[in-house]
């Protein structure tokens, strides 16, 4: 008998980020770059298609003066996959649109996650943790020198579905506080219908050596980088638990090669080195 879960799981690829690696990972070597994938995750569950992560805003990277207003900076430069909307194109790529998502979750605000909410305002519910929102739409100074862009988000046709904790979210999917990279930001632990599952990571550990190595966040809100390593040690737990593969948030060689193993053939697929294992 099939036990209630996750049908299937289809991860995309919404864009790169060029960065220095201490963005990443806590007292990496100054001058060390690395070129960052942009995750979302399809999954298809009894309620529908749920969506994880939305991508950039493009408007913001597209047109000169917005590029310059909200990325000033030459040390961080986002980069489109292609030439049109990337959340559009990849869900084409798969065969799905737009208007085949039920709901959304978003692990957290910052520009590179939260960008593509622009496309459910009005249509479907958004998942987010109340701590997250509030520090969003708080007016801090702080928060847009963080990435966080109220433009992305601050629309009153979004219907937010707030937790405030460990939630399920929809069947065989849990959205799991892992706060200290921003004060809301969440990861997701999926059950799979067929057995077996995944523990999505998300920016509480962006590289597979923030997993097995248990580095710190180059960057967090509120909290010092050593305060990053309990969350990786709950989702370490969960995933041992359960015997779940924990998924990286950003590493540029296990997402493409996650692409490649969950979805054979697709083109998004073929953009990186050599396959690995994050951690199971």
């Amino acid at each position: 008998m099939t036990r209630r879960g996750v049908r299937r799981v289809l991860p995309l690829l919404l864009g790169w980020e060029d960065l220095p690696r201490s963005v990443s990972v806590h007292g990496a070597p100054y001058g060390e770059r690395v070129r960052e994938p942009v995750p979302g995750v399809l999954l298809e569950t009894e309620e529908g298609w749920l969506l994880l992560d939305t991508g950039f805003n493009t408007a913001l990277l597209r047109d000169p003066a917005l590029r310059r207003r909200y990325y000033p900076s030459p040390s961080y430069q986002p980069e489109l996959p292609g030439p049109g909307e990337p959340l559009p194109e990849a869900l084409a790529v798969v065969g799905l649109t737009v208007e085949d998502i039920t709901a959304v979750a978003v692990s957290h605000l910052h520009a590179d996650h939260a960008g593509g909410l622009k496309h459910f305002a009005g249509r479907v519910p958004v998942h987010i943790q109340r701590a997250e929102l509030e520090f969003g739409l708080s007016g801090r100074p702080e928060v847009e020198r963080e990435t966080i862009f109220r433009v992305d988000f601050d629309d009153p046709r979004i219907d937010w579905r707030l937790a405030d904790g460990d939630r399920e979210i929809a069947p065989g999917v849990t959205a799991v506080l892992t706060a200290g990279h921003t004060p809301g930001h969440q990861s997701f632990v999926v059950d799979l219908a067929d057995g077996g599952g995944y523990v999505f990571a998300c920016d509480a550990a962006d590289l597979t050596e923030n997993l097995v190595d248990e580095r710190p966040a180059g960057t967090s809100i509120g909290v010092p980088p050593e305060a990053t390593l309990e969350p990786v040690r709950h989702l370490k737990r969960l995933a041992q638990e359960k015997g779940y593969e924990l998924v990286p948030g950003h590493d540029p060689v296990f997402w493409p090669e996650f692409i490649r193993r969950l979805s054979p053939g697709r083109p998004q697929a073929l953009t990186a080195g050599s396959a690995h294992r994050a951690f199971s």
